[in-house]
This record gives structure tokens, sequence and C-alpha cells, in this order.
């Protein structure tokens, strides 16, 4: 898939709804993937991808330490709209890499090895077998510094066109989105490798 002008179709999208953002994109190519870590807000991606394409690949990375109650909203999700998933998850087994690296925080000389073994490593094999040339995901503005550098259009390392439909909406909006559409919200979800709220995850400096 050739290069876009960026600048200028940002500019052209700013205003448009995610519906619309999402239509002019699914334009571009088949071969595209969405991201989700069933995250607090992750239902809305979800749900607003699966109604204009229901057979994309959805690529979740399972750190294997997410707490229950997202293991449970993943399933529930999942059954409720047929999602395609596509999980992966680090080539040792949890109990492999709690006694090798264990569980560090953010200050431990480990955390980086344990982000490369838990997420960044399964994350590019998953690219690695997909390639796409769409990948969508629901970063936004505000969320992180190297976010606030991004906008509804980016470019990966790998040259992966990256869609943001919801890039300009903020925590209230989603809420509000999330009650009228009466859809959940995982309260409860952790991720070891982001650890702090303005932390990047690591996707996506890929």
């Amino acid at each position: 898939m050739k290069y876009l002008d960026l600048d200028k179709l940002n500019m052209s999208l700013r205003d448009k709804t995610p519906d619309e953002i999402i239509k002019w994109a699914l334009t571009l190519s088949e071969n595209r993937i969405v991201t989700t870590s069933f995250g607090m807000y992750s239902a809305i991606l979800l749900t607003t991808m699966s109604r204009h394409d229901k057979d994309i690949k959805v690529i979740w990375c399972d750190t294997l330490y997410n707490q229950p109650s997202t293991y449970e909203h993943a399933a529930n999700l999942i059954e409720n709209y047929n999602l395609k998933i596509n999980k992966y998850q680090s080539l040792k087994s949890k109990e492999e890499i709690d006694a090798s690296i264990g569980l560090p925080s953010i200050e431990d000389d480990n955390h980086a090895e344990f982000s490369e073994v838990v997420k960044l490593e399964p994350f590019r094999r998953a690219l690695q077998e997909h390639q796409p040339d769409l990948w969508f995901t629901n970063i936004r503005v505000r969320q992180t510094e190297l976010r606030n550098k991004k906008d509804i259009l980016s470019y990966s390392k790998d040259g992966i066109l990256k869609i943001s439909p919801f890039y300009y909406w903020t925590d209230y909006d989603l809420d509000g989105y999330l009650e009228v559409h009466n859809l959940p919200k995982n309260h409860e979800y952790f991720d070891p490798i982001k650890a702090l709220q303005n932390r990047e995850c690591g996707i996506h400096l890929q």
C-alpha cells in the first residue's frame, strides 16, 4: 500500500465521526487488524469495528498477568460480538516467567526483559504472521507523551497505517458512549508493562 499524505488526511478527518473514519479507512485495504488488551474502554472500539467488519482479525497479546475480571470482560465481548480473536502470549509459561524474571516494578532492572517476554515479542510475532496494511487501535491524545505526538492516522516503524478513530475523544466522551450503548467498562484493568497511567505499554513504540 502506498504511503499517504497524513498531514492532509488528518486535517480532513479531524471533524469526522469514528464511524466515518473507519468507513473511509476500510476502503484502503482488506488486510487489516484491530488490537486490544481488553482494557477499560475496549468495548467501544471492538464493537464499533465488528459492526463495520465482522470478520476483522482481533489481535490480543495476553500478558498472562491480567486480573480475573479482565479475562471475564474479554470472554463476554468475544462471545457477544463473535470476535475473531487471534491470541498471542509469551513463549514461556507464567510459572517460568515468575521463576526467572518475576513481576518487576518499572524501577526494576528486569522490567525491560519482562516487557519483552510478555508483550513485545508476542506482538512482533503477531505482526510477522499477519503482516497487515491497516492497524486499528484505540490510542488517544492526552494519554502519554508519545501519543500526544500522533494523530488519527500515523505510521508504525514498519510502515503499517495505524488508525485511531477515537483519538480526540476524552474519557468523559467515552463514558457517555458506554452509557448510551449499554456497553461494559473494564474498571479493574491493569497492565503490568505500563504500570502507570501515563506510560506506554510498549506496542505503540513499534
